[in-house]
């Protein structure tokens, strides 16, 4: 029988007017008309987004390399000028014999002659047609095709799909052919993605509804939040093609927007239910129990979406497509998810009222356990925790800080890179050709670096190509007036390297291109003085580059983020020093995230285990992201606890016992949030590209993190230590939150004492680990 019958009468206190308490008497009244209209958007958003994926960039170099850039420019130079120059697709082909014996060299050339007869395909160059070293194998057995793909990303990626794969690999004659280049790997990483999305899906649905069913004991109130979280997965797919209309976004958004949209309308609806079930069982009616809900929870979820929302919005100041279309993907769909559990979630509990306690699925277990089930003693589990903690805070602070700090050391020793091929499973067809090319040929083709010229006369431009050629690190210069290696000509003129007044050099490294090697080789050739305008292009530029760029935001976007925090936890609390503290104690929060990237990712630890090629290095703008999103989703469990101290210190004015009712009230709804959104992002981290298997996880750490110590050690220890001057605010600030401030709306529950009908929930509770359970759904009754 759900806990919610009772004798005593319910509260009589009417919730406030206002904004939520509207929303309350709209979606009560015209329930079914919304479910309606719900149902023929979803239905028009599967529509609508049943093809983004075929619309989505896949995070090439273009994606985090700053559009106003000396590479950036450099490389519209080049496609502009000289499409070829820039190959990103490789074909490469190997034989049993030779690959100069003459039959396999006919072949080679007619390989490359019908490869250059397809429609958006130039600058096709072989070792058969040119002889260049540089195109064959050291031990003769392979040689190369390269090539450009021309147009965008997107049209690249058809061009191969639709008229290169399939036709130039696999067997050809005597020649067996893989296909390579960037653009390949772009591809393959779409596949994969998308592959490991629909996966990711299939494991986080299941188990989340097993933690609802945990949490909730009824069927009916487990499927609420788990339909509110498919709502905001459909909507998703709708949200990102919309944007595609208007802007680039990166294949990574699918990850992202599916683990926020699923995990965040997962999270408001639990609070939101949980808070209702709380109020039918006062006694109260469906109408004012959803009202009260509304005005306190509802309140929250809006609240905790802006913070999240402004945290990725920091995002917004970086001038990198990868980032800033991640911004838009995630703040729409917090957007979504917050009006999904705000709108939709109130009609359906208008629509079944004390139903949802229908279905318990805690009958089939308590016939056979209820002889062995004990009353949870008064003062166990959440509360006597926060007590324990109050009463050693200066300890627990202390250690708590101290194996924090520890934890997140090793990223004092992170270092930057870019993704490139080994983001790939090893069984990738694009990765094993570019390590064939790394380890077979002398230099890579598609990681040289690219000098554009301006005005340039021949003699001069000959010195500058001489100079760098001598440079440490470089293989070979191939410029317009001939090829120079170790300051010497040593090949013919190419005067197909000029176009006006503009022309353009190769410096082909003989270092890896993305590594401190290349990165020092960039900067040596960016030093060396010409008497002309020279712009330097390339991976390894582009990298450099966008490093600067994220360098010269990174301040702003924190000063946002924290800007904007500090605002909304006083328009919520009143307090000068409350959000300072939340700041602080959620940058803490992710010290072991961070160091475990680092750690983990960067050096190798446990690659084995999760299946990845550690590269020595991170992608430059990944942890921006993973702090953005990290620090918003943190502060929105920060939120939770907050509010509902704050309720609870308006009805009881002690401050202690407020901070322990709030850490009480919010410590099973917040665990379980917390292991519902993990488990999501943990399903996103069992990708087979390195760099969203280190965002999932990554994230999934940080929230437990939050979750499990710094909501639960942390918090309570520091505001003990701070005492009632937690709540302090000079007189103007005082006079300003109690005009524009947002209250919970603690004035909606009334401040005496549980009556008996309330005490068993708020007794079972408390306990643990039965209060993961019976937080939400109260003490069952024999």
């Amino acid at each position: 029988m759900p806990p919610v019958a009772h004798d005593t009468p319910p509260p009589e206190t009417t919730p406030p007017r206002g904004l939520f308490t509207a929303l309350a008497r709209l979606t009560g009244d015209r329930a079914r008309l919304l479910l309606v209209l719900t149902v023929i958007l979803l239905a028009g958003a599967v529509v609508l987004g049943s093809g983004v994926a075929d619309r989505l960039r896949s995070g090439g170099s273009g994606g985090v390399v700053d559009p106003a850039s000396e590479s950036s420019y450099a490389a519209d130079i080049l496609e502009r000028e000289f499409p070829g120059a820039r190959p990103n697709l490789v074909l490469l082909a190997r034989t049993d014999s030779r690959v100069d014996d003459a039959d396999v060299a006919r072949q080679g050339r007619e390989l490359a002659a019908r490869l250059a007869e397809q429609k958006g395909v130039t600058g096709v160059t072989s070792y058969w047609d040119t002889g260049s070293q540089a195109l064959r194998s050291k031990d003769g057995r392979e040689a190369l095709v390269v090539a450009r793909l021309t147009g965008d990303e997107l049209a690249a990626e058809r061009t191969l799909e639709n008229r290169v794969a399939g036709r130039f690999d696999g067997r050809q004659g005597d020649l067996t052919v893989r296909i390579g280049g960037s653009v390949a790997v772009q591809h393959e990483q779409q596949t994969f993605i998308s592959e490991d999305l629909l996966r990711a899906e299939a494991i986080a649905l299941p188990i989340t509804l097993l933690i609802l069913m945990v949490v909730f004991g009824s069927a009916v109130a487990a499927l609420l939040p788990l339909g509110i979280g498919v709502i905001a997965i459909l909507g998703t797919n709708a949200v990102l093609r919309v944007l595609t209309s208007f802007t680039d976004v990166s294949v990574f958004a699918t990850n992202l927007t599916t683990a926020l949209g699923l995990g965040l309308a997962i999270d408001y609806a639990l609070l939101i239910v949980r808070r209702y079930r709380e109020e039918l069982a006062t006694g109260r009616d469906t109408p004012t129990a959803l009202a009260v809900t509304l005005n306190t929870a509802g309140r929250t979820v809006l609240f905790s979406a802006a913070t999240v929302a402004v945290s990725l919005a920091a995002m917004l100041v970086f001038p990198l497509y990868f980032l800033r279309s991640l911004a838009y993907a995630g703040i729409s769909v917090v957007v979504l998810a917050a009006a999904a559990a705000l709108i939709v979630l109130p009609a359906l509990l208008a629509v079944l009222g004390r139903r949802i306690d229908a279905l318990d699925v805690r009958k089939l277990v308590r016939r056979r356990s209820r002889e062995q089930r004990q009353p949870a003693e008064a003062g166990t589990g959440w509360a006597r925790l926060a007590r324990w903690v109050m009463r050693r805070a200066p300890l627990v602070a202390t250690g708590t800080l101290a194996v924090l700090l520890l934890l997140g050391a090793p990223f004092l020793n992170v270092g930057f890179g870019t993704a490139d091929y080994r983001q790939l499973p090893s069984s990738a067809e694009s990765r094993v050709v570019q390590e064939h090319i790394r380890d077979g040929f002398q230099g890579s083709p598609t990681g040289a670096i690219e000098v554009v010229t301006r005005q340039a006369p021949a003699a001069e431009l000959g010195g500058y190509a001489e100079q760098l050629s001598r440079l440490p690190g470089v293989l070979r210069v191939d410029a317009p007036t001939g090829r120079y290696s170790d300051g010497r000509s040593a090949g013919p003129a190419q005067p197909d390297r000029t176009s006006g007044d503009i022309s353009y050099l190769t410096v082909v490294p003989g270092v890896e291109a993305v590594s401190d090697e290349g990165k020092d080789l960039v900067r040596g050739v960016r030093a060396v003085e010409a008497p002309f305008a020279t712009y330097t292009s390339g991976t390894t530029a582009a990298l450099i580059d966008s490093q600067s760029a994220i360098g010269r935001g990174l301040p702003w976007a924190v000063g946002i983020i924290v800007l904007a925090t500090l605002v909304l936890v006083f328009l919520l609390t009143g307090s000068v020093l409350v959000p300072v503290q939340a700041v602080l104690l959620n940058a803490l929060s992710l010290t072991a995230m961070l160091g475990a990237v680092v750690w983990v990712f960067q050096d190798g630890h446990l690659s084995g285990v999760l299946g990845f090629t550690p590269t020595g290095s991170i992608e430059t703008a990944l942890p921006v992201l993973m702090f953005c999103l990290a620090f918003g989703l943190s502060m929105d469990y920060g939120i939770f606890l907050l509010s509902r101290i704050k309720e609870e210190r308006e009805r009881v004015l002690d401050h202690k016992a407020a901070v322990v009712e709030g850490i009480r009230s919010t410590g099973g709804v917040i665990t379980a949030a917390a292991l519902v959104l993990s488990v999501v992002m943990v399903a996103i981290g069992t990708s087979r590209i390195t760099n969203t298997k280190m965002l999932g996880l990554g994230v999934a750490l940080a929230i437990l993190m939050d979750a499990m110590v710094i909501r639960t050690l942390l918090v309570p220890a520091v505001l003990s230590l701070t005492g009632r001057a937690t709540w302090w605010a000079p007189g103007p600030l005082r006079r300003l939150h109690a005009r524009f401030g947002i209250s919970e709306g603690g004035s909606v529950r009334p401040a005496p004492a549980p009556d008996a009908a309330e005490a068993p929930v708020r007794e079972a509770e408390a306990g643990e680990p039965a209060a993961v359970v019976h937080a939400v759904v109260g003490k069952p009754s024999d």
